[in-house]
């Protein structure tokens, strides 16, 4: 029998609780520290929902998190306020020193590429700041530079499907002199937008052409809550908290209080539930059958390593064994049978951070086309079942990256799907309820983990992290210690609880990501405790006053997440800002002792291998610096064909002692560039190359995967060397070689 393939998407739509904890004052209004929530919920949420309502035929799941929901209702109300809301609805006149600041540091919080370059007068205000400084800005702007920014930090986060609203389309017409009644209409254009949300989704799952779900109350990671330790068990030489962590009796509390919004926002019951972090354990799974969930989803690797199954692709990205992959699992728990799911998580990484990078023609090509290589694969197995694609990622943040909003990306995928038969988008509870499992995972051997790398670390195992859970820990034993104080006669002590409780804080601690409100996270974080003992009239421990952790500039890091930066020598920090950075300590020879050059910048998405180069002001190659610079590849533990570098008077020491197998070489006074692969007897022989190279305040290089041959998942080794004339100068990193992971 002849099946279409059905295709899931699943959209996550979060925000951490911003709201600052309440702290037994009667207030008309509620304090947020941070105004995501506000734009996100006109840029991001509506408009997913109404380009799929134009196409019936194609059905989706979309992931709504409670301690979201909770926080649109503030805004809708008017009763949220935070301090760009308030700085954007104060007469400039009346701005304070420390608001201007505050407006000049934040106020461009945005991708400027997609945000802010196409509004030319906030584009205007933005290269100001960039070109001339802050002090500048704070010294020379008058007042209509400020009503302006003003005005354009909440304009441009207005989803471009609601330009034709014709108050919308006046503002972006007149594009300066705004008015503190211009900035007031638009503040309420944003509730406008935020009000429809809710009742939008519950239309369209009322029609069934909406899947809503949800994810634990403050989308908390049940596995640690369950037991701290449970980090272990993908990792186990993590360094744990001081104080294990194990409050499984809060799991049930998340998930009757998500069950119970749930239901009271849209009438009917939930059957599916994300699991925060897509962060599972064979613990969790009992509260959350009795519960009454029928489904939750997960990523491929925890997959993998529950089947101890290694997902290989081949060249063009395309699964071997799909199969595996590609059909639910039933978990059987003492509680009931769940059912679940694991994303494809290479196609949601494509289009959660490349994508975007892309033109659409060639970015829905893409994904159609991996899309018909896997239904091809299941005409050519032997599956009397179906195959259900799973593509479950962030429905927000990605957007930021894209043209429009996605507005032409998803307009056109849609349109496509909508004309391609032998592709069904489905629900989950759709393919679930006509084709339910046939394999089974034993529950004890569901694997602990989560989307990123099937473990914890990104929330347990950090020196910064332990410390927040070792709070944590100190303040739920408290809470413990008042059997008197019950959510019903103390509810401000338990919504503390469970906010502190929440996934974010613990992401943002110590390494692997950081942001421009690293401090304000921190601050939130401690806050939240800090309301849970003055709810409970216990004194506040000291520490609560401090930072959990130094929030100063890093040095060198690992990326921290997928880039895509505009080849173009000015090194834009916002194009960088999750790449790997290397600093030069000028410990060894010519090209360090000067500080010439100062860092290395490194990073991927699914295109290209990119690397930066920072340099002094002024340097001329060939005179400061020298004239070529050369890439060259290390493939660990892969038999291949190698040559040594092809350069007069290497040194024969590690690593320039050891055989490579690709070499691109820079001319950077012409920017002229030569791709070789080694051959036999050592040779190197000339190879086609869609390398791109600039030359200006940097050097940026974009390297396409398709030049190296490679798969994806393969792990990679470069070194930066420096010549004259074809002799060996120098070579970077000081300390080893740059690890290059293939996406």
């Amino acid at each position: 029998m002849s099946y279409p393939l059905y295709v899931a998407f699943i959209w996550h739509q979060h925000q951490p609780l911003y709201k600052c904890p309440e702290n037994g004052t009667v207030s008309i209004s509620q304090q947020y520290r941070l105004p995501w929530v506000r734009l996100h919920g006109t840029k991001d949420y509506l408009d997913l929902v109404l380009l799929l309502s134009k196409y019936p035929k194609l059905h989706q799941t979309v992931n709504l998190v409670p301690s979201l929901i909770l926080q649109l209702e503030d805004y809708i109300a008017g009763t949220a306020l935070d301090p760009y809301l308030t700085a954007s609805l104060t007469p400039v006149e009346k701005l304070k020193q420390e608001q201007k600041e505050f407006i000049v540091d934040h106020f461009f919080d945005a991708n400027h590429h997609t945000l802010i370059d196409p509004h030319p007068r906030y584009a205007q205000l933005y290269h100001q700041k960039q070109q001339q400084g802050r002090g500048w800005c704070l010294q020379n702007w008058d007042l209509s530079d400020y009503g302006d920014l003003l005005a354009w930090h909440n304009l441009a986060w207005i989803d471009p499907l609601f330009w034709d609203d014709p108050e919308i389309a006046m503002w972006l017409e007149k594009g300066r002199n705004f008015s503190l009644g211009d900035r007031q209409r638009i503040y309420s254009k944003q509730k406008e937008i935020l009000s429809r949300i809710i009742p939008q989704h519950r239309e369209m799952q009322h029609r069934g052409q909406l899947e809503i779900t949800t994810t634990p109350y403050t989308h908390p990671i049940l596995p640690l809550l369950a037991d701290s330790n449970a980090g272990r068990v993908a990792v186990p030489q993590m360094t744990l908290p001081h104080h294990r962590f194990q409050w499984s009796e809060d799991i049930p509390r998340h998930l009757r209080k998500s069950w119970d919004l749930y239901i009271n926002k849209f009438g009917q019951e939930p059957k599916g539930l994300w699991p925060s972090e897509q962060s599972v354990s064979p613990e969790i799974l009992p509260y959350i059958a009795k519960q009454g969930f029928k489904w939750i989803c997960s990523d491929e690797a925890v997959l993998g390593w529950s089947l101890k199954h290694f997902f290989h692709r081949d060249g063009a990205g395309n699964l071997e064994q799909p199969e595996l992959l590609y059909r639910p699992y039933r978990l059987e728990t003492p509680a009931g049978d769940l059912s679940i799911v694991f994303r494809d998580h290479r196609l949601s990484d494509l289009i959660g951070f490349t994508y975007g990078a892309m033109s659409t023609k060639n970015a829905v090509s893409n994904l159609i086309g991996h899309l018909q290589a896997i239904a091809k694969m299941q005409n050519n197995s032997s599956s009397s079942q179906p195959w259900l694609v799973t593509i479950a990622l962030d429905g927000e943040n990605c957007w930021e990256f894209y043209p429009q909003d996605g507005k032409d990306f998803l307009e056109t995928l849609y349109e496509t799907l909508s004309n391609t038969p032998n592709l069904q988008l489905v629900t989950v509870s759709e393919y679930l309820e006509k084709y339910p499992p046939q394999a089974t995972i034993p529950s004890q051997q569901l694997h602990s983990g989560s989307w990123v790398d099937g473990n914890f670390t990104t929330w347990i195992g950090d020196p910064a992290k332990n410390r927040a859970w070792d709070y944590l820990t100190q303040a739920r034993q408290v809470l413990a210690n008042h059997p008197e104080a019950t959510e019903e006669n103390n509810p401000a002590a338990w919504e503390a609880l469970y906010a502190a409780e929440g996934s974010d804080w613990f992401w943002w601690f110590g390494e692997g990501h950081t942001s421009n409100q690293d401090a304000m996270f921190d601050k939130l974080f401690r806050e939240h405790l800090i309301g849970l003992y003055q709810a409970l009239n216990e004194p506040i421990p000291p520490y609560l006053y401090k930072p959990v952790e130094a929030h100063i500039a890093k040095t060198d890091r690992r990326p921290e997440g997928f880039i895509h930066p505009t080849i173009d020598g000015y090194g834009d920090e916002q194009d960088w800002d999750r790449a790997g950075r290397i600093e030069i300590g000028g410990a060894r020879g010519t090209m360090h002792s000067s500080g010439v050059i100062q860092r290395l910048w490194y990073g991927v998405d699914h295109l290209n291998f990119y690397l930066r180069v920072d340099i002094k002001n002024g340097v001329i190659p060939g005179k400061d610096l020298p004239r070529e610079l050369n890439l060259l590849w290390y493939y660990p533990d892969r038999t291949m064909i190698n040559s040594p570098i092809p350069l007069a008077d290497v040194p024969d020491i590690a690593p320039t002692n050891y055989l490579y197998h690709h070499h691109l070489e820079i001319d950077l006074l012409t920017q002229c560039v030569q791709f070789r692969e080694a051959g036999d007897h050592y040779q190197w022989y000339p190879r086609v190359t869609r390398a791109q190279v600039a030359f200006n305040n940097c050097i940026e290089i974009a390297v396409p995967w398709a030049d190296l041959q490679v798969p994806p998942d393969y792990p990679l080794r470069l070194i930066v060397v420096s010549s004259e004339d074809g002799c060996f100068q120098n070579y970077l990193p000081e300390n080893g070689l740059i690890p290059i992971d293939v996406p």
